[in-house]
């Protein structure tokens, strides 16, 4: 099997379990809001589908023109980080549960998760992201599309988690009074 039909199976596997998260997020969010969840940073959310749609698409295509031959070992330490970035965010997943969303909605009153990666960072799902972000790229080669997501995704995680920041910081608020 050629790398670029290896790849492709590798990023169609990372295209549905991104259509997993969905179904996950879009039944949790729907849980949040019903319980009077509030919505904060919408401004960015299409963005960041646009970034993340564009990371798969991106690199499938620079591993089908460019057809790189990366050397094996990067291959197969990047594949590893890859799969590690998939335990790592299905970790944050679960450690949520139904306040587990690909938006940022918080339930007034619901109390602040500091179990599971959450004792050790505040925000462990996006290291998943960066991790996979540079990692699911470069399986194939894909050195373009690795830096210029990185890069897109610096900017975009500074206002993303500037958003979320606030917004627990009002949940934390509302539980002290």
């Amino acid at each position: 099997m050629s790398l670029e039909v290896a790849f492709t199976l590798l990023v169609a596997a990372v295209g549905l379990e991104r259509v997993a998260e969905l179904v996950v997020s879009n039944r949790n969010a729907a849980w949040s809001l019903a319980r009077g969840g509030v919505e904060s940073g919408r401004g960015h959310y299409p963005f960041m589908v646009v970034l993340h749609t564009g990371l798969l698409v991106g690199a499938l295509v620079e591993v089908w023109v460019r057809r790189p031959e990366p050397p094996a070992a990067l291959v197969w330490s990047m594949l590893v980080l890859c799969v590690a970035s998939q335990g790592l965010r299905w970790w944050c997943i679960r450690t949520l549960g139904r306040q587990w969303n690909t938006r940022v909605i918080v339930v007034p009153g619901a109390p602040r998760v500091t179990g599971g990666p959450y004792r050790f960072i505040p925000h462990p799902n996006y290291v998943a992201v960066v991790v996979e972000g540079f990692a699911l790229p470069l399986v194939g080669g894909a050195w373009i599309t690795a830096v210029v997501f990185t890069v897109l995704n610096a900017g975009l995680l500074a206002t993303r988690i500037r958003a979320e920041d606030a917004a627990l910081g009002r949940l934390t608020e509302g539980a002290a009074a």
